[in-house]
């Protein structure tokens, strides 16, 4: 584990936080008084969403009555 100063800290967090990112662990210090440290957090999985067209499970078929013109009686029900 790798330790920095605050001064270091500051000036240079860019290139400490790639090392977090590849997994170093770095304590700060405040003089040779350690007062913090920087770890990675444990990523949170991104759900990947499927892309437009592309289809989980079986496809589904409509069925032919599905675009039907709706009856009289049915129109009333929906109040059309």
């Amino acid at each position: 584990m790798k330790t920095i100063t605050t001064h270091d800290a500051k000036t240079h967090l860019s290139r400490y936080l790639a090392e977090v990112e590849e997994g170093g662990r770095i304590t700060i210090a405040r003089g040779k008084k350690p007062v913090a440290m920087l770890v990675p957090i444990k990523s949170i999985k991104k759900q990947v969403r499927p892309k437009v067209g592309n289809i989980k499970g079986p496809r589904y078929e409509f069925p032919d009555n599905a675009f039907k013109a709706l009856n009289e009686e049915e129109l009333k029900e929906w109040g059309l």
